[in-house]
């Protein structure tokens, strides 16, 4: 073997984690905050020797936050809804910020719209911009 490799093998345990695709939000978050770092040490200049680590990291929480966090553009209030619901493993009597379960029912239907009140609180709840559900 190579000196490189025989290098990157005695300390594959603690690269291993860091090019590893997360599989839980807790690692995902460990992986932005490794992420951050390298590029504060320089990673975010391309001539720098870790410019190619922060290319891996960024390429593995993008690919997280495209599985989890992606929702498709222009979509209505209830589509979003109906996401962020499926997201959270709610049902239609989880949201008393909306009101009973038939008015849940209505909005995801498009029966009725979500007011400004009920895009607030959801908006609040969801960590979301108000525009997503106000649409």
């Amino acid at each position: 073997m190579n000196a490189r490799l025989d290098v990157a093998l005695a300390h594959w345990g603690y690269i291993a984690p860091l090019l590893t695709p997360p599989a839980t939000e807790a690692e995902y978050q460990a992986l932005v905050e490794s992420l951050d770092a390298v590029l504060d040490a320089g990673g975010a200049d391309e001539s720098h020797p870790l410019a190619g680590l922060a290319v891996m990291l960024g390429d593995l929480v993008s690919a997280y936050e495209q599985v989890h966090y992606a929702m498709p553009p222009a979509m209505s209030g209830a589509e979003v809804l109906q996401f962020l619901m499926e997201r959270e493993g709610l049902r239609q009597s989880d949201l008393p910020e909306i009101g009973n379960q038939a008015k849940v029912s209505e909005i995801l239907s498009g029966k009725r719209s979500i007011n400004l009140r009920q895009a607030r609180a959801l908006a609040a709840r969801f960590g979301v911009s108000l525009a997503l559900l106000a649409a």
